[in-house]
């Protein structure tokens, strides 16, 4: 008999989000972690709010139909913020999302070859890479243009 883990490996889950200013077409980046958990409906909640808190006016939320992105949970959240519309990816579309080339880009690029001591020091490594994202504007547009979600254009004002 083979034994196993019962469905659970060790890991670290991550969710973000790549943001567009409607203004100066500036992109952002926004990120949570949980060692050795998921991001289930709540938790991502709670990340949507953490993601209001930053970002002034309408906010546009384009992901996939993952299970924690649905049910009752999101639909109150949704229902109580009127700030936030929702757009579904289509079905198994992931080169339409930014923030899928993010976690390839983690994954495959810079944690490939690591081996951590501890579950904690693969959240850290992995939080040092996406802070430095953050703060790498030419590399997250690089990111961006990874996917084949087309990079919105500024609305020309009417006279």
């Amino acid at each position: 008999m083979i034994g196993g883990d019962g469905g659970h490996r060790k890991k670290v889950s991550v969710i973000g989000a790549v943001t567009v200013s409607p203004r100066a077409h500036r992109l952002g980046f926004y990120f949570a972690t949980a060692v050795d958990g998921y991001f289930c409906a709540e938790k991502v909640v709670a990340f949507l709010r953490d993601l209001l808190e930053h970002l002034p006016g309408k906010v546009l939320v384009i992901w996939d139909g993952g299970g924690n992105h649905k049910g009752p949970v999101i639909r109150a959240f949704l229902a109580r913020n009127r700030r936030v519309t929702l757009v579904r990816l289509p079905a198994y579309a992931p080169d339409l999302n930014p923030v899928e080339v993010v976690w390839s880009w983690l994954k495959w690029g810079r944690l490939v070859n690591f081996v951590p001591d501890h579950l904690t020091e693969l959240d850290d490594w992995a939080v040092e890479y996406l802070v430095q994202l953050k703060f790498d504007p030419k590399l997250l547009r690089a990111l961006w243009e990874r996917s084949d979600l087309p990079f919105p254009t500024p609305r020309i004002k009417q006279p």
